[in-house]
């Protein structure tokens, strides 16, 4: 029986992530192609470009060219946790327009693709490090979407 490695099936590309400025924004780490495409609803093979200006991202793809706010992106694993100063961007942001339903469809959809029950678990922890940016009801579906994965992967060991 072969078992499913999930480094090997990974694909190494190309990024499609280009900074144009000198000054890095601070929410900038958290640009990721795979949140472009759920952002948009598309393929991330029909994003053609994401570049990473001073103050906003611009996203060109197929039959899209946007300008998004780097507050719109939700932090993610494998860089520097949120500071104080994401958080100020993210209150300010979603004052104009809340994004917390966007994070909500990015977060559950991390959850079903975690590899492993730990990777779920720093998932749900970076969770809980931003959970004050989220309503009781979003929290609320969000616990219950890692909690349904979590049981998910204890009857696929069994």
């Amino acid at each position: 029986m072969q078992t499913f490695n999930p480094i090997s099936s990974r694909k190494i590309i190309e990024s499609k992530i280009v900074h144009k400025s000198p000054i890095l924004h601070p929410l900038a780490r958290f640009v990721t192609e795979e949140a472009v495409a759920l952002l948009f609803n598309i393929s991330i093979e029909k994003i053609y470009k994401i570049t990473c200006l001073r103050y906003v991202v611009h996203v060109h793809g197929l039959k899209i060219s946007r300008f998004v706010s780097y507050a719109d992106f939700p932090p993610i694993l494998n860089v520097t946790f949120p500071k104080p100063i994401d958080f100020y961007y993210w209150h300010k942001r979603w004052k104009k327009k809340p994004a917390q339903h966007f994070w909500q469809k990015f977060y559950i959809h991390q959850f079903e693709k975690a590899f492993s029950a730990a990777e779920l678990l720093d998932w749900t922890n970076l969770v809980t490090k931003v959970k004050s940016l989220f309503t009781n009801s979003v929290l609320e579906t969000l616990r219950e979407a890692a909690a349904k994965q979590q049981n998910f992967r204890k009857l696929s060991l069994v």
